[in-house]
């Protein structure tokens, strides 16, 4: 039986869930006692229509907004400095964010950078953040980041090329509007790599060493939708009850990694972003089985119960068979989602796999790994991931 009595803390943010849940931003920012908001999307969404019905629900409750749109795929640490001088310009008290993980993370790290008054790097680590930002609304478009309901805002050193790690409660945003609708204009490509995403952090949830009994129950059931769902919506991208069990998959499984930590997948996974500008959800998608294969004997029951949650029959075999299957499940899935590439078609050199293995060590997902890997596991990791 498992333990239940450990000691564990939980925490998450405000959350509506379903369609329309989008248009309550004005209701939340008015509830907020907001003059102002400080919209912060990507440039690929400023033109989008959630954007303008976003801005169309602020205004409806009598509240002023300003944009800004300067966020990179991976967002920089600039970006959040810029964000920050945005913000006050415009006199903001609030920040609305719409769009993928990369929004949300900078709109987290603008919000502590203005009521911290210190740069952004300074808060690397945990529980680095003294003073939380101002009133965050997070309005995802993505379903796999679940940077709206997580404590973790991930954002790029553009000195020393490599992504950190703030975690803190402060991170949690006020209120997350969780709408699957908004996840119906995604292409493809990034349907796949967010709902890897989402899948890595359910199983990293599951296997970490921070687990609990209430992040176990949300990170298995995202495990049963991605396994279920991906691979049908992408034949089918515009069916709203598909986009609506992966948008779930994406806040279960982020409040599970929230409470639970991560692991080596990406710690790796931020160790490439960093040096190499890589593409967060498809990096998780490549390392996944590799590092399941290295964890596995270390956490043989907890592999086995993710395995039977993706459909994969567990009776009378053993390990090393679970082990396999599992991995081969993973790899199909993968596939079947268009997710083809190794980590050498993204331009990695065997030459930068020791830089790369040194900053995964140093990663604070890395310490909730269900194993202690030393550099030359997470080199050989890489290599075979080449």
């Amino acid at each position: 039986m498992k333990e239940v009595i450990a000691k564990r803390k939980f925490v998450a943010p405000e959350l509506i869930f379903g369609v329309g849940a989008s248009l309550l931003a004005g209701q939340y920012a008015e509830n907020f006692g907001v003059n102002k908001a400080l919209i912060v999307t990507d440039p690929g969404l400023v033109e989008c229509r959630w954007v303008t019905k976003v801005q169309a629900s602020l205004t409806k409750s009598g509240v002023d907004s300003a944009i800004f749109s300067d966020v990179s795929e991976n967002p920089r640490d600039t970006e959040v400095m810029k964000g920050a001088e945005v913000y006050m310009d415009n006199n903001c008290d609030c920040i609305v964010a719409v769009g993928g993980g990369s929004p949300m993370d900078c709109a987290k790290g603008i919000g502590i950078v203005i009521t911290n008054n210190a740069h952004i790097l300074s808060f690397e680590g945990v529980d680095m953040v003294e003073v939380p930002g101002p009133p965050l609304i997070c309005i995802p478009s993505t379903a796999g980041s679940s940077a709206d309901v997580s404590q973790f805002a991930i954002i790029t050193d553009t000195n020393r090329d490599v992504k950190i790690s703030i975690v803190s409660k402060a991170m949690v945003p006020d209120a997350a509007l969780i709408d699957p609708e908004l996840t119906t204009t995604m292409s493809l490509q990034l349907t796949a790599a967010t709902g890897l995403d989402a899948l890595t952090h359910a199983i990293e949830a599951y296997v970490s060493n921070a687990n609990s009994a209430l992040t176990d129950l949300l990170a298995l059931d995202a495990i049963k939708l991605v396994s279920e769902n991906l691979a049908a919506v992408i034949q089918d991208p515009e069916n709203i009850d598909l986009r609506g069990h992966m948008m779930l998959a994406s806040m279960q499984a982020g409040l599970a990694f929230s409470n639970a930590i991560l692991g080596a997948v990406h710690a790796m996974a931020h160790s490439l972003g960093g040096l190499l500008d890589l593409p967060h959800g498809e990096c998780n998608a490549i390392l996944l089985p590799y590092v399941i294969r290295k964890n596995f004997s270390s956490a043989v029951e907890r592999y086995t119960e993710i395995s039977e949650s993706m459909g994969i029959n567990v009776q009378n075999k053993s390990s090393d068979q679970v082990c396999d299957e599992l991995v081969q499940r993973v790899i199909e899935l993968r596939t079947a989602a268009g997710i083809h590439k190794s980590l050498r078609d993204f331009g990695l050199r065997e030459a930068d796999i020791p830089k790369l293995a040194e900053l995964a060590l140093k990663d604070a997902c890395m310490v909730t790994n269900p194993v202690e890997l030393t550099q030359k596991d997470i080199e050989k990791i890489y290599e075979a991931a080449l």
